[in-house]
């Protein structure tokens, strides 16, 4: 079984609307699609050697390119994914200024069947979305992540 830890950014934006940070998958697959293709930055570990909350900055850090904001946290739980992957997700209330700066890069395997190793970044972008936004942009897998946390707001 599979394990990732997330950092979900959280935020007060006009009015009382509330808006989240999303990145944007990178690489071939993701290259030309927005809607289902952004995802909380959010990173593989291992349970019996790894801290989970010490992943979830650590991955935010390497798919945006700056550090984890501060701010209070809170466990929003774990989503299994359709893949069976295990996320468990942090929100974390801020008002800091995030943007997209760089990302880490992956190895694999471009085109397919050519035995050729390409590098492609993790993450290409990073935005604040409101909810109704972010539950079109995120991908379907994590809208429980959405919905767990408005109800932890509530």
């Amino acid at each position: 079984m599979r394990f990732s830890a997330g950092l979900l950014p959280v935020r007060e934006g006009q009015g009382t609307s509330l808006e989240v940070f999303l990145v944007h998958m990178a690489g071939p697959y993701w290259a030309h699609k927005d809607d289902g293709a952004w995802s909380v930055a959010k990173g593989e570990y291992d349970p019996a050697t790894e801290d989970p909350w010490e992943v979830a900055q650590r991955e935010f850090h390497e798919e945006v390119g700056i550090p984890a904001p501060p701010g209070e946290r809170w466990d929003l739980g774990e989503t299994r994914m359709p893949s069976g992957k295990r996320v468990l997700t942090y929100a974390v209330q801020t008002q800091a200024d995030l943007a997209f700066v760089s990302s880490n890069l992956f190895e694999m395997q471009w085109p397919p069947g050519s035995g050729q190793l390409t590098q492609f970044p993790e993450t290409d972008d990073a935005q604040w979305f409101t909810m109704a936004e972010a539950a079109m942009k995120i991908v379907s897998g994590q809208r429980p992540i959405l919905t767990r946390l408005l109800q932890s707001l509530t």
